[in-house]
């Protein structure tokens, strides 16, 4: 995809007239090493979970970008104007540290801009921020997502937990929507939801405008699932499920909700 140059402040918009979204991370690489009698090779596969979204916003009043994981490290914009190209910015399954360490940090000992601060200051202007659930997101497995006391958190409208935060439950559960919400995310998504199997667990702040719109069952803990809220003149969501399998299965992203549920969500962050 052609970026376009970066915009300043007061042009929230691209030449097409779309909302522009950037998707940072959900990607993976796994390694295997496969072992035949006497013989063994190994291999590595690239993995996107991002096709499932990438789909739902085709032929949508949204562009979305996506960054790859191994990618954000390098390019994720270093100054607001950078992240003023987009109206919208969603943080999916990736740690804290793959957005603190760049290179010249990490290898070279040198200071950069801390895209953490950079991100809640761009909220508080009046961007649109995302955290999408996920093992490195929120706080993510053995803790290893580090967002918990960080800008972002600050920005999101739920607190990370200081440790595992894993909620796995593989016989699926249903959502549990508000029916008293008429909050434009719930627009045209008639219920039951199809089954998760798993999320992020979060504490929801105390505060004004911060809205619990849909959670985990009461015999699961009735821990939230989407949430809202505000930060400066920006507005946040999290949802602490997947974006994609595995604990977002195929019948949740074929389910037509799935495509309301996304374009509801982003319309909201973006006050289209």
């Amino acid at each position: 995809m052609v970026r376009l140059p970066w915009l300043t402040k007061e042009v929230r918009f691209v030449s097409n007239g779309k909302k522009k979204v950037l998707l940072v991370g959900e990607t993976w690489v796994s390694a295997a090493t496969h072992f035949k009698g006497f013989d063994q090779f190994g291999s590595v596969t690239f993995h996107s979970g991002a096709e499932p979204l990438v789909r739902a916003l085709e032929d949508s009043a949204f562009e979305l970008v996506h960054m790859p994981a191994h990618q954000a490290p390098e390019k994720l914009p270093f100054d607001l104007d950078g992240l003023n190209a987009y109206d919208a910015i969603l943080l999916s399954d990736i740690g804290a540290n793959s957005l603190l360490l760049h290179s010249d940090v990490w290898v070279n000992g040198k200071p950069v801009a801390n895209r953490l601060k950079l991100l809640k200051q761009w909220t508080e202007a009046g961007g649109g921020l995302a955290m999408i659930g996920g093992y490195l997101s929120f706080q993510g497995i053995d803790g290893r997502a580090r967002w918990h006391r960080t800008p972002v958190e600050a920005a999101l409208p739920v607190e990370c937990l200081p440790y595992d935060d894993r909620l796995e439950v593989p016989e699926g559960f249903s959502a549990v929507v508000d029916a008293k919400s008429r909050h434009p995310i719930l627009e045209g998504l008639q219920g039951p939801w199809p089954i998760l199997l798993g999320a992020n667990e979060v504490k929801v702040k105390a505060g004004e405008g911060i809205e619990v719109l849909a959670s985990l069952p009461a015999e699961e803990g009735g821990h939230p699932l989407l949430v809202t809220g505000s930060c400066g003149k920006g507005r946040t969501l999290a949802w602490t499920s997947d974006l994609s399998p595995h604990w977002l299965p195929a019948s949740f992203y074929q389910w037509p909700g799935y495509t309301t549920l996304w374009r509801n969500a982003l319309s909201w962050l973006t006050r289209s």
